[in-house]
C-alpha cells in the first residue's frame, strides 16, 4: 500500500484516546468522517443518525465532547470511523483507558457493531479477554513476530509454543506419554482438603492425568468468589490454585488435586 496515497486508501483509524474534535458536537464528530464523498446534506444526516443509533447515542447528536464520558467518546470515536464505510478499520487499543465494567461491555458492543457494518478491522490490544471478545482470528505477536493466528479458541487450547502459551496465561507445563500440556490457575481442581470450609470440586482424574497431593505455603490472592492459593507439590513444584469459596485454607493443610482437561491447553508436537 505504500504507492497508493492515504487518501485514497480506504482505512479508517481509532485511537486510544478517541482525539474528537472538542468544538464540534457529537454529530459534526461524526459527519467530519463523511468529507470528501458525494453526499448531500440529507445524506451525510441519514449517515450520522443510522451510526449514532447503532453505537447507542441516538440522542446524543447535539451533545458537547466535553459533556461525555470516556465510555460515550469512544463510542463517538468509532461512529465517525466507520462513518465513510472503510475497507479496513484499525482500532489502537481503543478501549484501554476505560475501567474494566465499561471495557468489557464496550467489547462485545464493538463486535455487534463490526460485525453489523461488515467491517473489516485490526484491533491490536494486550487484554486477552479482550481480543476474545471481539476477535473472529487473533494473532499473537513478539517482537513484530506473528507467532501463532488462528480462531481464539484454537490459539488458547492449542498455543503453538511455551512463548505463546506464557503471553496467554499459562504457567505451568506437564509432559505425558501423549503430548505437552500448558496449565494455569485455572486448571487445577481439588478433589479432597484437610480443612473444612474450603470449597473444592468432585473432579476424577482422566484422561492423560493422575490425581496429586499439595500442602498450602501461603495465600497469593483474593477475588470476590474465592481465593488463589500457593501450593507446593512433588509434582509440579509451587504452584497456584483458584480455590472457591469465602474461606481459605491454612498453611500447611493438606490437599489432593487433579488437573481440570476442560482448563488446558496442548502445546502442538
Amino acid at each position: 500500500m505504500d504507492s497508493v496515497p492515504v487518501h485514497k486508501r480506504g482505512f479508517g483509524l481509532m485511537f486510544q484516546d478517541g482525539q474528537l474534535f472538542p468544538h464540534r458536537n457529537v454529530a459534526r464528530n461524526v459527519a467530519y468522517g463523511l468529507k470528501g464523498l458525494d453526499l448531500n446534506r440529507a445524506e451525510v444526516q441519514h449517515r450520522v443518525d443510522e451510526l449514532l443509533e447503532m453505537v447507542g447515542l441516538p440522542d446524543f447528536a447535539d451533545r458537547g465532547i466535553a459533556n461525555l464520558s470516556g465510555g460515550e467518546r469512544q463510542r463517538v470515536a468509532l461512529a465517525r470511523a466507520l462513518a465513510p464505510a472503510p475497507r479496513l478499520l484499525l482500532l489502537d487499543e481503543p478501549l484501554s483507558a476505560l475501567d474494566r465494567d465499561l471495557r468489557e461491555r464496550l467489547a462485545y458492543d464493538l463486535r455487534r457493531v463490526l460485525t453489523a457494518t461488515d467491517t473489516t478491522a485490526i484491533f491490536v490490544t494486550h487484554d486477552h479477554d479482550e481480543a476474545f471478545a471481539i476477535a473472529d482470528r487473533i494473532a499473537v505477536m513478539n517482537a513484530g513476530e506473528i507467532l501463532q493466528i488462528g480462531p481464539p479458541q484454537q490459539v488458547w487450547r492449542k498455543p503453538r509454543n511455551e512463548i505463546v502459551a506464557k503471553f496467554l496465561g499459562y504457567r505451568w507445563f506437564v509432559d505425558t506419554e501423549t503430548a505437552r500440556f500448558a496449565l494455569h490457575p485455572g486448571s487445577f481442581a481439588i478433589i479432597e482438603s484437610g480443612a473444612e470450609g474450603v470449597g473444592f470440586e468432585h473432579a476424577g482424574a482422566e484422561g492423560d492425568f493422575e490425581g496429586f497431593d499439595g500442602r498450602v505455603i501461603g495465600i497469593a490472592g483474593a477475588y470476590r468468589d474465592g481465593h488463589l492459593v500457593r501450593v507446593a507439590t512433588d509434582k509440579l513444584g509451587i504452584i497456584e490454585v483458584r480455590i472457591p469459596g469465602t474461606q481459605a485454607p491454612e498453611p500447611d493443610t493438606h490437599l489432593q488435586l487433579t488437573i481440570r482437561t476442560d482448563a488446558v491447553g496442548q502445546l502442538a508436537p
